[in-house]
């Protein structure tokens, strides 16, 4: 393959570890080291739910144990710890193109040991270790803190943006606060987008009226894996969405907040598939985190129905994540949602592991990616 001309320079900077990081040991993870885990989870970010939260993570995922590089103190104290999760990813159906990539989510460190250079020996013992696996590419959201650390000093490269989408179910003051964040205008035109949207949802359920029905799903069954497989021929980079995935990622989540619903045929058979996270306790903002489909009918139907159920619940406004250019986001601005401002997007970061394996230029690139809130590392969406 031709030199993409990626950054491969980790290995070198893995034999230097201990230069920054002297008096401490680094170590990959194991289901040991949970309880350790949960408890700096809950330091770094504020929580009481750490050790449900990093067992199921870290430990319950189908698609393989996470990879989670550990920092450890001379007395034994874990000071950070910095967590890839896998995840199953194909490329138009091609089988040369199934691999295993990462997704870096929890970057724990003590508040004691931070800017000591601890997180960046971690990244490049984390990378280390990916390739040793055989994940050709990593990918993660960095924030406002350490953005400039991927992005500069740990040679990630920027493969695309990500932003909110909002769907207005209600012309109202808590909707009129959401709109907002997007401006003054956006807010001041909530009526008026509240209609636009009620005429889109008599466009899709035109579309899928007498064709299809939509019923609650309890759990997944093995009927969705070939649904996930056909659409996966349709894409470039897409996270297979079988049922143990599916019922680990949403069923079996600590936080409860997810319900899913499936579009089905005249014969009673699954077209499709749409889950929601409900509006937490007090807040009017609810989520369309996924979906699947077959053709444009099951789609229109799955979000139908999940507008209708967030609306019946509570919800002022509804929201879904998307990669910029990607096909979620042309999707969902079909379905009726409103786009982020133009300064609304967050950067996504990608770092080649290696470069000449072929899913690694589609990893680079997040327009090319099928990329729902599913897909994500976090449990649930804010």
């Amino acid at each position: 393959m031709t030199d993409l001309g990626y950054p491969t320079r980790h290995q070198s900077k893995v034999r230097a570890l201990h230069e920054t990081t002297k008096g401490l040991s680094l170590a990959l993870s194991s289901a040991a080291d949970r309880d350790d885990q949960g408890r700096l989870y809950d330091d770094c970010f504020k929580k009481s739910d750490g050790r449900a939260v990093i067992g199921w993570r870290y430990d319950g995922n189908p698609h393989g144990e996470a990879l989670a590089m550990l920092a450890r103190n001379e007395a034994g104290l874990l000071v950070s710890s910095y967590a890839c999760q896998p995840r199953r990813v194909f490329g138009r159906g091609d089988p040369q193109r199934a691999c295993t990539i990462g997704q870096t989510g929890d970057v724990m460190t003590h508040p004691d040991w931070r800017k000591l250079g601890v997180f960046a020996d971690l990244n490049w013992a984390a990378m280390d270790e990916a390739r040793r696996r055989g994940w050709p590419v990593a990918w993660g959201l960095p924030n406002a803190n350490s953005g400039h650390l991927f992005f500069g000093k740990l040679d990630w490269q920027l493969a695309g943006h990500i932003g909110p989408w909002t769907f207005v179910l209600a012309a109202d003051a808590h909707a009129r606060r959401e709109r907002m964040r997007a401006g003054r205008l956006a807010s001041a035109i909530v009526p008026w987008s509240y209609w636009r949207g009620s005429m889109t949802r008599g466009r899709l359920r035109e579309l899928s009226w007498s064709k299809v029905t939509a019923a609650p799903i309890e759990r997944f069954t093995p009927e969705v894996d070939e649904i996930s497989k056909e659409v996966e021929t349709r894409h470039d980079f897409m996270v297979r969405r079988d049922a143990a995935y599916l019922n680990w990622r949403y069923f079996d989540a600590p936080s409860g907040l997810f319900r899913a619903h499936g579009v089905y045929d005249g014969a009673g058979a699954l077209r499709g598939y749409v889950v929601l996270q409900m509006p937490r306790p007090g807040e009017m903002v609810g989520f369309v985190v996924d979906i699947l489909a077959l053709d444009d009918v099951a789609l229109a139907a799955a979000m139908d129905t999940a507008l209708g159920h967030l609306q019946a619940a509570g919800a002022s406004v509804a929201r879904a994540y998307a990669m910029k250019l990607s096909w979620w986001e042309q999707q969902l601005a079909r379905c009726g949602f409103r786009a982020p401002k133009r300064n609304g997007y967050k950067e996504v970061g990608a770092y080649p592991i290696l470069p000449e394996h072929p899913m690694t230029p589609a990893g680079m690139c997040t327009a090319r990616w099928y990329f729902t809130d599913g897909d994500r590392d976090d449990e649930t969406v804010r």
